[in-house]
């Protein structure tokens, strides 16, 4: 063969092998596509999540024996993580009972909400023995449940094996190792705290000359109504805030009605002033003005009130309460819980009634009740009529444990959930479905200020009620932006 021809051969040889390596390439990639992805499940995200065994759509589930046995370990006691590890048990164990045949196979998940064919849960059916460095200990059960993700990414190298874990070292371990890992975001409402529901919308200078074409107005109750049409309706939502400032008198209203076309908007009760007080306040601010127009409404049903601290939640939920339960009557009682998490070490158990060892939890209540009980200077009978006065509040006023809120129903009772962030979306559940007829539920919160361990701002019971309640019309929302505390509190909100 001349050295022209052997030259040619040697081209086209290497040419198939660029193609037959392409070629394996993308069958890799489109078997990798047919298959899905296998996620090899941490315990911590069973015992935060049980549902998540049906959360993966398409994608196939693996759980190490490891995973299994720290779920045994942990199903014992009261708390939420022991009854999260028991129901994860109680899903498995129906899971593998009704499964037709050989597990190995992997067992066919359906989905809890109804029978759409998922992916295929796998269990550890083999004793597995990867290599990993020296320095892990074997005997940590952190460290076999890597091995066992070592172990499937060398066996099925035509896909993607994805540690899931909400263990931070843990995953910050298996990137080392050259192990995908994940946290687990299917409990997660936003992505971003920043796009949580406001309850506001800012109405531009042009809204009247887009939307006030074919408007027509009327009056009733001391209100003025606009039925306005045009883009910016597709934005509203049922009880959401609007406001403009182009004009000479600023317009604040809400939405009492909306659909495709069309939404009604509805000015507000002006309590910044003198004539509209709430126990002997005023609002402070356009967003406090927003608030009391919630709180004072007997047709909304639930408010949260999301603000760092000093935006004045806790005086605001209490005057209105105040209000519609000595004054009006529209409420038998004021009832307030709180969850306990410390921020520093715990003082240990605390002596006394349910009411009692909750007290030292409700400071931040009994410095606003000083507050408003300092406004009743015109009380007749002077410092004994206000030392009565004071006595009825506090007898108006429950405080109530969370550990005892399951199963209870709560009739025409206002009801202020306080440090609503701390809670996760199965606790405030629980807590709402205790309202009966005629009670009003109001969550006061700071998502920034979160105690509680394994939740976030975009995994908060708080911030799932507010974007689950949005455009509901017996709820409504509002983000209080300015705090009206002290110049010092402000300045180290802001700062600090």
């Amino acid at each position: 063969m001349s050295t022209r021809s052997k030259a040619s051969a040697k081209k086209s040889r290497a040419v198939s092998s660029r193609g037959v390596k392409k070629t394996s390439t993308t069958a890799r990639a489109a078997a990798r596509r047919v298959q899905g992805k296998l996620f090899v499940l941490d315990t911590n995200v069973l015992m935060h999540d049980p549902t998540s065994l049906f959360r993966f759509q398409e994608h196939d589930i693996y759980l190490p024996i490891g995973t299994l046995e720290e779920l045994d370990n942990n199903k014992k006691g009261l708390s939420d993580v022991a009854r999260n590890a028991r129901q994860a048990s109680r899903f498995l164990d129906e899971i593998v009972s009704t499964a037709p045949g050989d597990i190995t196979a992997g067992i066919a998940l359906t989905n809890k909400s109804g029978d759409a064919p998922m992916g295929r849960l796998f269990l550890q059916t083999e004793a597995i023995v990867a290599a990993l460095p020296a320095s892990l200990p074997t005997g940590k059960m952190d460290n076999q449940i890597l091995s066992v993700v070592h172990h499937l990414q060398r066996c099925h190298a035509e896909r993607e094996v994805i540690l899931v874990s909400k263990d931070i070292n843990m995953r910050i371990k298996a990137r080392a190792l050259g192990l995908a890992a994940e946290d687990y975001f299917n409990d997660q409402v936003l992505e971003d705290s920043d796009l949580l529901y406001t309850g506001m919308l800012q109405l531009p200078d042009n809204f009247w000359h887009t939307h006030g074409k074919d408007m027509s107005s009327w009056k009733k109750d001391g209100h003025t109504f606009y039925r306005v049409r045009g883009p910016l309706v597709g934005q509203m939502h049922v009880n959401q805030f609007v406001h403009e400032m182009s004009g000479d008198k600023p317009l604040y209203a809400m939405v009492r009605e909306r659909n495709a076309k069309e939404a009604v908007l509805q000015t507000l009760r002006d309590f910044t002033h003198a004539r509209h007080t709430v126990w002997g306040i005023n609002a402070r601010n356009r967003e406090q003005n927003f608030a009391l127009n919630l709180l004072m409404d007997p047709d909304v049903d639930f408010v949260t009130l999301l603000g760092q601290a000093g935006t004045g939640k806790t005086l605001l939920a209490l005057a209105a309460g105040l209000t519609q339960v000595l004054d009006e009557k529209r409420y038998s009682e004021i009832i307030v819980t709180r969850v306990t998490v410390p921020i520093g070490e715990d003082i240990g158990f605390l002596p006394g009634t349910e009411e009692e060892k909750m007290t030292p939890w409700m400071g931040a209540f009994e410095d606003n009740l000083d507050v408003l009980n300092g406004n009743d200077s015109n009380t007749p009978g002077g410092e004994w009529g206000r030392a009565a006065t004071r006595d009825l509040v506090r007898s108006r006023i429950k405080i109530k444990s969370l550990n005892f809120m399951r199963g209870r129903t709560f009739l025409k009772k206002f009801l202020i959930i306080d440090e609503a962030q701390n809670l996760t979306p199965k606790q405030m559940k629980t807590l709402i479905t205790r309202a009966g007829p005629g009670t009003k539920v109001v969550c006061l919160g700071n998502i920034a200020q979160i105690d509680t361990p394994y939740l976030t701002e975009g995994s908060s019971g708080l911030t799932y009620v507010v974007d689950r309640f949005k455009g509901w019309m017996h709820s409504g929302h509002i983000t209080l932006a300015r705090g009206e505390r002290s110049r010092l509190a402000d300045q180290a909100a802001e700062v600090l």
